[in-house]
């Protein structure tokens, strides 16, 4: 089979060497279908009005403009003008959908800046939100990630629910043998890290609730705190001054370590090893990757009651209200205390887990592909 992909979110020049999470999850369909004999087309969008030179693409080749310039003459001519990939079958992962001279599939992973634009960048959201929602029509079918979502797609993009697909995310299987012991003391030594600390990962990002995490590990007694840090991993995203701020602060005390500069997998699977409870109780998530991984490192989740992470967790982490302080405080203090609860959430993770593997979602959206074919 002949696969175009959407690689825009893979392009070294484009994200700063860093893969947010849409890269992750194309970066594995793409080893997937090559692994399994597929030959892929990568194609990715030069960056609108600056020079080429400056924004190289490596990893596919270029469209023939910018996703604003194509989708503009898209819209402008009523999906009329199309794209012509030269494949069987285009996959975009990325919401930048044109319209293509071959069937179309395009991952929509959630609707958070149209059901929750407070939690969102706000950099010419409006406008982002009304190009989303056109050239999504353009799509002959739609994958997203679990079936939470689904009623979403179906509200603010208007497609059809007969028309969705859910493939759910999933881990290496890499991650489900246990981390090299000293290679896991070499990096927390390299940090500064105890182990058993409590662990955040993700973008600092509103949806995110780490204001809540910071207010519950506060409130945690002293002799919780002097044995497990609290450690946050992420880069800074939008709407995040005053919590960065507050990070700081709180660094200069050292009750916090932020790292923002994790750059590959395996420092960020040692930092998961190394944790003693991970704590993610996230606003909103479309699908929630950081429990699985948790699960598959061994370490006790607590997460939220709410959206798709239930979904993810299947009961095997402490599910709570994450708008509760109270709740997030609780959980946390039991995970750090009571070893009986740890066992029990650590085995139940581990079990959960293992029916996520990016090989089944690279399995599921190949069926997607040859269904629509």
């Amino acid at each position: 089979m002949r696969i175009g992909l959407s690689t825009t979110t893979l392009e070294p020049s484009l994200n700063k060497g860093h893969l947010d999470g849409i890269g992750v999850y194309t970066d594995h369909l793409l080893n997937g279908f090559l692994a399994r004999g597929h030959h892929v087309e990568g194609r990715s969008f030069p960056k609108f009005l600056k020079s080429r030179a400056a924004y190289p693409l490596v990893t596919g080749k270029p469209f023939s403009g910018s996703f604003i310039s194509l989708a503009g003459m898209a819209m402008m001519t009523g999906g009329r003008f199309r794209t012509d990939p030269h494949v069987d079958i285009f996959h975009v992962t990325d919401y930048r959908v044109v319209p293509m001279r071959c069937p179309v599939v395009a991952s929509l992973h959630d609707a958070i800046p149209m059901k929750y634009p407070h939690l969102a960048s706000s950099r010419f959201r409006t406008v982002k939100n009304y190009i989303q929602r056109s050239v999504a029509q353009y799509a002959d079918r739609v994958i997203t990630l679990s079936h939470y979502t689904v009623p979403d797609i179906v509200e603010y993009y208007g497609i059809p629910e007969s028309r969705i697909s859910v493939v759910p995310c999933g881990v290496d299987s890499s991650w489900l043998a246990p981390a090299a012991e000293k290679e896991v003391e070499s990096a927390l030594e390299n940090r500064g890290l105890v182990p058993g600390y409590f662990l955040f990962v993700g973008t600092i990002q509103p949806r995110k609730n780490i204001e809540r995490i910071l207010d519950a590990y506060t409130r945690l007694a002293e002799s919780v705190r002097r044995e497990r840090k609290l450690v946050i991993v992420g880069r800074a995203g939008w709407r995040c001054d005053a919590l960065v701020a507050r990070l700081g602060e709180l660094m200069q005390a050292g009750q916090v370590a932020w790292l923002n500069d994790v750059q590959t997998e395996v420092e960020l699977r040692h930092l998961y090893a190394g944790a003693g409870v991970f704590v993610f109780p996230s606003i909103f998530e479309g699908f929630g990757i950081p429990i699985l991984e948790a699960f598959a490192s061994g370490v006790p989740v607590v997460t939220s009651n709410t959206t798709s992470l239930p979904e993810v967790s299947g009961g095997a982490a402490i599910e709570i209200n994450p708008e509760s302080v109270d709740d997030i405080l609780s959980a946390m203090e039991l995970l750090a205390v009571d070893n009986a609860e740890r066992r029990k959430r650590i085995e139940a993770g581990r079990k959960r887990v293992a029916s996520f593997t990016w090989s089944a979602t690279v399995e599921k959206t190949l069926d997607v592909y040859r269904q629509l074919l």
